[in-house]
């Protein structure tokens, strides 16, 4: 199995986990929180989905699928078109709500699709290259794809804690 092969095996369970957590929940358990100041499905299922966008357009030198296709005005949250949820407050977090899960599922696979077809045609070398120069050590392009991955896992993982918590 190629590094590119990996990658796309990693992002395609993630799409996997996000479509069990979020199909068959309304709109009332997806934006549920378990207690206060917890984050909701619909907020971890958006904001993993919104640091994958981000960090894989920054990599790839593209527009995120976030605006490029629409997805900001679709969701209409209150907030500036570049925020990921990155350090978003209790009220934040309330306010990245849906009616329906297929707003999340359309969204994440979009980003999946765009995702997939940048990671698909990296080579070995390509994953050495420095896409971020603010860190000491600079960041590589392996390391951040792996820092996504495990940032996907992490909140996919939440969400579907938090599904059952709640009941779906």
């Amino acid at each position: 199995m190629t590094s590119a092969e990996t990658l796309t095996e990693l992002f395609d369970r993630i799409q996997e986990i996000v479509h069990v957590v979020v199909d068959g929940l309304g709109a009332a358990l997806l934006n549920a929180r378990i207690a206060s100041g917890t984050n909701s499905v619909t907020w971890l299922v958006w904001h993993l989905t919104r640091i994958q966008d981000d960090h894989i357009a920054a990599a790839a030198g593209t527009e995120q699928v976030w605006t490029s296709e629409g997805w900001a005005d679709r969701f209409g949250l209150p907030f500036d078109a570049s925020a990921t949820g990155y350090g978003h407050s209790a009220e934040d977090v309330a306010a990245v709500s849906v009616q329906s899960g297929s707003l999340l599922t359309g969204y994440h696979h979009a980003v999946h699709r765009a995702t997939i077809a940048y990671v698909a045609g990296l080579s070995d070398d390509e994953l050495d290259r420095i896409v971020d120069e603010s860190w000491d050590p600079p960041v590589t392009l392996g390391a951040r794809l792996v820092s996504v991955i495990a940032d996907d896992l992490q909140h996919a993982g939440q969400a579907s804690y938090a599904r059952g918590i709640l009941g779906g």
